[in-house]
């Protein structure tokens, strides 16, 4: 694992965008201190700070209105974008000053106003610099695209987004669709320059990498996070016009908001906790009831989000994988601890019972294939288990007899988690249980002592070619078996991963 990797795993994705988005502020800042760019460093230290205070003021009016749990992060990313989209205002200028405050103010009210069950609909930078423009006829200028030396700041650091996220079929379907439409778009020979002009001088990378990627703006899975991407980069295109109107980079996110809400699952759930319990050593299960019913499918994940005081760096929210089936009528949660703990999963721990938390953003490609016929193996390490346990309680409860084989690695026998699941399984519909344990001082009855490598795949699983391979839990483990099924002729369209959110 590099450094990058170590680090990433370690931070999440919003913290890791705030940290990103303060970065950019710091450097113009001092590139306007040195000429550099040509904004007044003053009055970009005070445009960003009245922003962030209008954004803080509001969304905790909204909040205490609407009943709601705020999380202070998002209002601070929402801070800093619309600071590096905005042209900074000089203390005397009561004008620029009105505009900050006005797209600001509406920003952070989008999200309560414009919400349905508790997510909202648009991008709330989108919607406040949208209304700006609308409403006072004061367009963002997007000035943090527009200037060539923060270029590399902006890109590379938002790759650590993508990294972070593995949305990279996002990015590219977006800025993909973009370079096309301008080039169909373009009138004369050549293309370059408009190419160079929109990769150079637009805001193409830092609205691709810091507004597209909004978790909760963001549909649920790979092929529809393709078309959004599409969608946004076509109508990012400075040529693409209905009669006299015109996109505009905002209108563009927006439009795209709109399609991501028709085809993705509404609102927020609210989960009331029933019970909890240590089902492994240092992994607990928490059972929730929600207040409505909910589709999902076997495998896929949700973002939860939890309001407790104080947050260490890695915020309020996290995501984690449904541990229960659709056929059943609670919500599980399965959580592994370590020391030390985060205070999200300190407070989790420590949740009464009979109190609540919100989960949304229901998403993830990790899910059974249609087709029943198809052989598949699981290959799980510690709690990335989470997922299986939800794909075969379905089969359970479905009858789905279909062949599958479970390869589950832990480092002790008191470590395995849902084994009377997997035992139930072995007996209902004949699913075969392998676990692999990698730490136990002497060899436990009916597991196998060590890691699970080729010879172990092929020794178990003899006719491995033909299978599907789904692998879940940490990013390292994950690329190891990857590379070790291609090594035993896998083909790559057989295998089938996701990084485990529980880790991010």
């Amino acid at each position: 694992m590099t450094f990058i990797d170590a680090f990433l795993n370690k931070i999440t994705m919003y913290r890791l965008t705030l940290y990103y988005l303060i970065m950019l502020v710091m450097v113009a800042t001092l590139f306007g201190l040195f000429g550099v760019l040509p904004y007044n460093p003053a009055n970009l230290v005070f445009s960003t700070l009245l922003i962030l205070a209008t954004c803080w003021i509001t969304n905790i009016a909204f909040a205490k209105n609407f009943g709601a749990t705020p999380n202070v992060e998002s209002v601070y990313i929402t801070g800093l974008i619309l600071a590096l989209i905005l042209t900074p205002a000089a203390p005397d200028n009561y004008a620029s000053i009105g505009f900050l405050i006005f797209a600001s103010a509406w920003a952070m009210a989008s999200k309560y106003i414009f919400a349905l069950g508790r997510k909202h609909l648009f991008n709330p930078a989108a919607f406040g610099v949208a209304l700006l423009a609308i409403v006072i006829g004061h367009p963002a200028t997007w000035w943090v695209g527009g200037n060539l030396p923060l270029l590399p700041f902006v890109f590379f650091g938002g790759l650590l987004i993508v990294r972070k996220l593995r949305r990279t079929d996002l990015i590219l379907a977006s800025s993909a669709a973009a370079i096309l439409t301008i080039v169909l778009t373009t009138n004369g020979d050549t293309y370059l320059t408009p190419i160079a002009q929109t990769l150079q001088h637009s805001p193409i990378f830092f609205l691709v990498f810091v507004m597209l990627t909004e978790p909760l703006t963001m549909p649920p899975t790979r092929t529809l996070r393709i078309l959004y991407g599409v969608i946004v980069g076509f109508l990012f295109a400075p040529n693409i016009h209905l009669g006299s109107f015109y996109f505009t980079p905002e209108l563009a996110l927006l439009a795209g908001n709109i399609f991501v809400y028709i085809v993705s699952p509404k609102g927020r759930i609210l989960l009331t906790l029933l019970k909890k319990k240590e089902i492994a050593e240092g992994t607990y299960e928490f059972v929730f009831a929600p207040n409505r019913t909910f589709p999902f499918r076997p495998g896929q994940y949700l973002e939860w989000t939890l309001g407790h005081s104080p947050n260490d760096d890695r915020g309020n929210r996290r995501y984690f994988t449904i541990a229960s089936s659709p056929t059943e009528d609670t919500v599980r949660l399965g959580v592994k601890f370590y020391e030390p703990e985060s205070t999200f999963k300190r407070a989790l721990k420590e949740m009464p019972l009979h109190e609540t938390m919100s989960v949304s953003n229901l998403a993830g490609d990790f899910v059974l294939p249609k087709d029943a016929q198809k052989k598949l193996v699981f290959i799980a390490g510690g709690i990335g288990v989470t997922p299986f346990r939800s794909m075969v309680q379905y089969l359970i409860d479905t009858k789905d007899s279909r062949a599958v084989t479970l390869l589950y690695s832990n480092k002790t026998a008191s470590e395995i988690a849902y084994q009377d699941v997997f035992a139930r399984a072995a007996q209902e519909i004949g699913m075969k249980t392998v676990y692999a344990l990698t730490n136990e001082p002497v060899p436990v009855q009916g597991t196998y002592t060590g890691f699970i490598d080729g010879a172990m795949i092929a020794r178990e699983i003899p006719d491995h070619k033909e299978r599907i391979f789904y692998i879940s839990g940490p990013h390292g483990m994950v690329t190891a078996f990857e590379k070790i099924l291609r090594e035993m002729g896998v083909s790559r369209f057989r295998i089938k991963t996701d990084y485990f959110p529980g880790f991010a």
